[in-house]
């Protein structure tokens, strides 16, 4: 019987499990799926010569994260490679902003594409990331409240004029970009980071999203895993098999079996039980784990009308390219980058979002796109590209903004059409794109969710990112913290805090609630024999005295 079960092979269910086996815990992982990674795998399934990412492809939040740097996955067999260019973002009148590693380059480009003074902002920027750092990225992946990380950022705040510090952390991405620069591209770096997340340019906290990402990538760049997403999977795997971990795919696990208000284990859909000697830890959506694996009659029903107001962030369409050759883009700038942003300007990116908050399908989509073959040339023969793009749209489609009569069915004629208008995007920057297309593969929401059922809807954050989902309030108003209603079951997937990304914190954290409530619950145990044993020796020396 194993100490821990972990429901869910994603990188918050691995990290977790290689916490617990570190800890001297036997661990047995269940996966749903026939091969483990959740949304970080990758295939040759668009052209055999290809190597492309399923899912998700960058990982500046892993290169940061305290939890995944501590595995030394480095030693398992992982390695990073970089684009020339983080990020770009091509502006129509042939411009482009660019992102790089290191500051002095982000403001030389910019001050020699938009002015001196939007350099001499960018610095100002970056120095109040340096101000925070590490601090501010402790805060935000450690369990809720970060005591430690928390007071070592309150002092640093006071000393970067706290309040001011504050009003920045709150800023809209729109109104930071009106205050500190006089020309766009800058903004429009900082706004599209934001749009990685389920925000508008004018929602408050949206200017911090944008620069935790944007630092991020000056800081550890925007990395991907040499060989594809599948590899970060791969090292995870390894690491904890050689702890004495296991992985079982095709588990699917249908139900916490709970006695008593404890979980004692899982039954898979083989009908299979499966015991755990001290936790059960879930790397699947908040919705799925509470009602669905562990039923209402166990939870208080506070827990049932909180889960109604549950959020999810918005869907997902990603379009998969071999191409025959690089991306013909206008602005040259664009072609080192890793990560390319395409949205005309900010009024644009307001729009998409606005439209997407009310149900409608945006006529021009803001699209993230990823050139993989520049970031990691094996992924590719030589002077061919492995290209994909994605964007988001609404849940529940009430209008197609556009000419295609998009309803969310998501048939044959709908995936091509909503193909058709992300590829109108990136011609839009990169006249000629068609032409270089040799395969393409579209997966539309209901695709991303087979692959992934943790992608509910083809959201992939695990819930929105707005702040009235956040901190105590994630995935429920609570403590913020990954213990459930439920003695020995914790939450371990990005609908708790800190949330959506590939950083592994929210296993992290219920690894070390499970750990620490294992040792709470032992010093209980053993507290009154051990008090015992003091009065039966005390007892002893009196008759020796």
């Amino acid at each position: 019987m194993p100490d821990a079960i972990v429901i869910g092979a994603g990188p918050n269910g691995l990290v977790a499990a290689n916490i617990l086996a570190d800890a001297g815990w036997q661990v047995e992982v269940l996966e749903s799926q026939s091969e483990p990674g959740g949304a970080v795998r990758s295939d040759r399934g668009v052209h055999p010569g290809y190597v492309h990412d399923v899912f998700s492809s960058f990982y500046p939040l892993a290169a940061a994260s305290p939890a995944i740097g501590a595995l030394d996955l480095g030693a398992h067999g992982l390695r990073w490679s970089h684009a020339p260019t983080v990020l770009a973002h091509p502006l129509p009148d042939g411009r482009c902003a660019t992102l790089h590693r290191g500051v002095t380059a982000n403001c030389a480009g910019l001050e020699s594409a938009f002015g001196g003074a939007d350099a001499e902002a960018w610095q100002r920027l970056s120095q109040l990331w340096e101000d925070l750092d590490p601090h501010l990225v402790r805060s935000l992946f450690t369990p809720f409240p970060p005591v430690r990380a928390g007071v070592a950022m309150a002092a640093r705040l006071r000393a970067a004029d706290g309040l001011r510090t504050l009003r920045f952390l709150t800023l809209p991405v729109r109104r930071l970009a009106q205050e500190e620069f006089t020309e766009p591209g800058a903004g429009l770096l900082l706004a599209g980071c934001a749009l990685h997340a389920d925000l508008l340019p004018e929602s408050v906290g949206s200017a911090a999203f944008g620069w935790l990402m944007a630092m991020l990538g000056q800081q550890v760049g925007w990395p991907a895993p040499v060989g594809g997403a599948a590899a970060l999977t791969a090292a995870l795997v390894r690491r904890l098999e050689a702890s004495g971990g296991s992985v079982h795919c095709d588990a699917r696990v249908v139900e916490v079996v709970v006695r008593g208000g404890r979980a004692l284990g899982v039954r898979t859909a083989d009908g299979q039980s499966h015991r755990a000697r001290r936790a059960v830890l879930a790397d699947v959506p908040a919705p799925t784990l509470y009602g669905a694996l562990v039923g209402w009659e166990h939870l208080p029903p506070r827990t049932r009308a909180d889960l109604r107001r549950f959020q999810w962030d918005f869907s997902t369409v990603k379009v998969d390219w071999a191409l025959e050759g690089p991306i013909p883009w206008t602005a040259p700038e664009a072609a080192a980058a890793g990560t390319v942003h395409l949205g005309a300007d900010l009024d644009e990116l307001s729009d998409y979002a606005l439209q997407l908050s009310t149900g409608r399908l945006p006529r021009r989509p803001f699209a993230l796109l990823g050139q993989m073959t520049t970031t990691d040339p094996g992924r590719s023969p030589a002077g061919t590209e492995s290209a994909w793009a994605y964007t988001h749209v609404p849940q529940v489609i009430r209008d197609d903004l556009g000419d295609a009569g998009i309803t969310g069915r998501w048939d044959t004629r709908e995936t091509e059409a909503m193909a058709e208008r992300i590829e109108d995007q990136v011609e839009r920057f990169a006249p000629g794109f068609r032409d270089r297309i040799v395969a393409r593969r579209v997966l539309t929401p209901p695709l991303l969710e087979e692959r992934d059922p943790s992608l509910v809807g083809g959201a992939i954050n695990g819930g929105t990112t707005a702040p009235h989902q956040q901190l105590v309030f994630r995935p429920v108003p609570g403590t913020g913290r990954p213990e459930t209603p439920v003695a020995g079951l914790y939450l371990a997937s990005s609908s708790a805090h800190p949330g959506g990304g590939v950083h592994g914190a929210c296993g992290a954290n219920a690894a070390r609630a499970a750990l620490r409530s294992h040792r709470l619950l032992a010093g209980r145990v053993l507290a009154p024999g051990l008090a015992a044993a003091q009065r039966l020796l005390s007892g002893r020396r009196g008759q020796h005295e």
